[in-house]
């Protein structure tokens, strides 16, 4: 008598009906929804999920980060990267002007303000997540 266990004869399983083809091995991995294309296309980077609005195509990692550069003395680079030129451009002159105290009271507040959505682009349109 022979022990089919160590033989591999026989593999367990489920029952496979006769013509049918196997399931793939390994399963397929279902679409990830970054990487499909947008539904809406007019709102490329997607809708804020409360108000129904379409995402800016600015980041508001990037801007907020960007605008941390005020505690080097750069303030207004964040905004200006947002869109608002002409406060970027006023935050660097009261920058230079109090010599670097005024960047980096402005630049660590206006900072969080962007990295917290209470800043949309010019366009009214929230900073999207991410980069």
């Amino acid at each position: 008598m022979t022990d089919q266990s160590w033989s591999g004869a026989t593999e367990p399983g489920p029952p496979q009906e006769p013509g049918y083809p196997p399931p793939p091995f390994p399963p397929p991995y279902p679409s990830s929804p970054q990487y499909a294309a947008p539904a809406d296309p007019s709102a490329p980077f997607g809708r804020h999920p409360v108000t129904g609005q379409p995402y800016s195509d600015k980041s508001k990692t990037v801007a907020g980060l960007l605008q941390l550069l005020g505690l080097f003395g750069l303030v207004g680079i964040g905004r200006i990267y947002a869109g608002y030129i002409g406060l970027g451009v006023a935050q660097m002159i009261i920058g230079w002007v109090t010599c670097g105290v005024g960047a980096l009271i402005w630049g660590i507040i206006d900072a969080v303000l962007i990295l917290t959505d209470k800043v949309n682009d010019p366009q009214g349109r929230p900073l999207r997540d991410g980069t």
